[in-house]
């Protein structure tokens, strides 16, 4: 079989393995070595949570170094990406839930605080659109971390300012937001999330991620009904009336303040990483796309990255393949979904720790059998 025109590798990460541009380039190698003559573009993806600012450099955009406070307080080196006036910033790598050990883990105090200060240092670099990339949380804060870096107060019926975390926010009897950094009001922010929970109640922020969080049943409750507080507050304040629109529940309850207090647009962060990285360019002639993350099952089909680039192919008709470390998707199930074949690490190495912890020399030789049957 011979693919007229290059191949686009645009792959998601594998996590707890690789990055997305570390899958890419494995899987090119694998196909160069079965076909030296291959034509290869890459590029990686990402959803808006983890791997999100890493799309984003892939493509071009330059690396900002800042050191922010962890969900608990310690800091964390990390980077934003930046291009002209926009910026992209992730929480995962300011705010996040894999910054913790499991011993570490604070569902009453974590904060979005890293992510607020963040968003400065993009600010500070000349932005004007911030592309908010949320997911993999540490906190249930609502937001209010971010938003008090940002200059809000969070005051208590004292007027004292609230401690971080979302327990506090049992507190909370007004927010001040006339202090916000001016610049914030002439900024276009976008919420990339590929979750439509609401803040509050049994689907909401508390609820469904507070567990995962180390929130016992007793604590989430409480967190809900602290968010409930929040949201009042925040709307007595000024803020939008958006406790119930799709997004406001992510990375507890940071998609709220984005949403009520910034003015943020939400849209399915798919879509924002593929424009940033103008996927639809390097799209134009392609004979094959690779989409791939590290577990291809029913979630990857609703909202995640490779759906998304499987579907942008499809429309431009162009065929699809998937690598994966695990697919548990039947080949029929895959092709309602557009996708011609998977291969899997597990197809050649059983041992999913060995598949964990040389996902990138197997995931060449994976590359040179796609190369096999495909090129």
């Amino acid at each position: 079989m011979v693919v007229p025109g290059p191949v686009l590798i645009a792959p998601d990460k594998f996590k707890g393995s690789l990055t997305a541009p570390q899958v890419a380039e494995a899987v090119a190698a694998g196909l160069r070595r079965a076909r030296p003559d291959a034509q290869v573009r890459l590029a990686p993806v990402a959803d808006g949570g983890d791997g999100t600012v890493q799309a984003a450099l892939a493509s071009g955009y330059a690396p900002i170094p800042v050191r922010v406070a962890g969900p608990v307080g310690e800091p964390v080196d990390t980077e934003i990406a930046i291009s002209g006036d926009t910026a992209v910033v992730e929480l995962a790598s300011a705010s996040g839930l894999a910054l913790l050990d499991p011993e570490e883990l604070a569902p009453l105090a974590a904060s979005s605080e890293g992510t607020g200060e963040a968003i400065l240092m993009a600010l500070d670099a000349g932005a004007r659109t911030v592309v908010l990339g949320v997911g993999g949380s540490a906190s249930t804060d609502g937001g209010a971390g971010m938003l008090t870096v940002l200059g809000a107060r969070v005051l208590d019926a004292a007027d004292n300012p609230l401690p971080p975390g979302g327990g506090p926010l049992s507190r909370v009897a007004t927010v001040d937001l006339s202090g916000l950094d001016p610049r914030l009001a002439e900024t276009e922010f976008i919420l990339a999330s590929d979750v439509d929970n609401p803040l509050l109640g049994e689907r909401g922020a508390a609820h469904v991620y507070g567990p995962q969080k180390g929130a016992d049943p007793e604590q989430v409750r409480f967190l809900d009904e602290a968010l409930g507080n929040w949201s009042r507050a925040v709307l007595a304040a000024g803020g939008r009336d958006v406790a119930e629109q799709p997004g406001a529940g992510a990375a507890g309850g940071v998609g709220y303040g984005a949403l009520a207090v910034l003015g943020a647009r939400m849209r399915p962060g798919v879509d924002v990483i593929l424009e940033l990285i103008d996927f639809d360019r390097q799209l134009e002639g392609a004979g094959l796309v690779i989409i791939g993350e590290g577990a291809i099952d029913e979630q990857t089909l609703h909202g995640k990255g490779p759906a998304g680039v499987a579907a942008r192919a499809r429309e431009a008709g162009v065929p699809v393949v998937a690598i994966a470390g695990r697919c548990d998707l039947t080949p029929e199930r895959l092709r309602e979904a557009g996708v011609e074949a998977a291969y899997a690490l597990t197809d050649i190495e059983p041992d999913p720790q060995r598949c964990i912890r040389e996902a990138a020399t197997l995931l060449v030789d994976l590359g040179e059998r796609l190369a096999q049957n495909h090129l």
